[in-house]
């Protein structure tokens, strides 16, 4: 019987991935009546709650993808795992980026440009605050810092 493992290097790829997702679906897709009848009344996604469903979002996302850095470092194996978790911070990060400068159209309320503004953040906060967490601790478990005078 073959045992599926996932990491936590693994987990986080697929969050930002789900969160590249989640942007391409509500730029360019949210409130065009793609889901016919359905279309907002889905209880927490209505256009109403989108404040409160990016603050949980934006905490939620952060909080897992920073605060599992120091649990992902000795656990991967394989450099590949890390390098591709740091590389996937940066399809969300696209995504919101290729909306504000390249398709504007998309953003026809103030609450787009709100939330495209808060999502930019949270990438680059996740993005650069997660390799700047890594370089930190890897300085602190190999001991690169300079010897103290003796």
């Amino acid at each position: 019987m073959h045992r599926s493992h996932v990491s936590i290097s693994g987990m986080s790829i697929v969050l930002a991935l789900l969160l590249a997702l989640w942007e391409w679906y509500f730029f360019w897709f949210a409130g065009k009546h793609v889901a016919g009848p359905l279309e907002g009344t889905l209880g927490l996604f209505i256009p109403e709650r989108l404040g409160f469903n990016l603050a949980w979002l934006v905490c939620l996302y952060l909080s897992f993808q920073l605060i599992s850095i120091p649990f992902a470092l000795p656990a991967t194996r394989e450099r590949f795992v890390g390098v591709v978790d740091g590389m996937a911070s940066i399809v969300p990060l696209g995504v919101v980026a290729v909306v504000l400068f390249g398709r504007s159209d998309l953003l026809v309320t103030q609450p787009r440009w709100e939330a495209a503004f808060l999502l930019l953040v949270v990438n680059a906060v996740d993005l650069f605050g997660g390799y700047a967490f890594n370089i930190a601790l890897s300085r602190r478990i190999f001991d690169v810092a300079p010897a103290g005078p003796s």
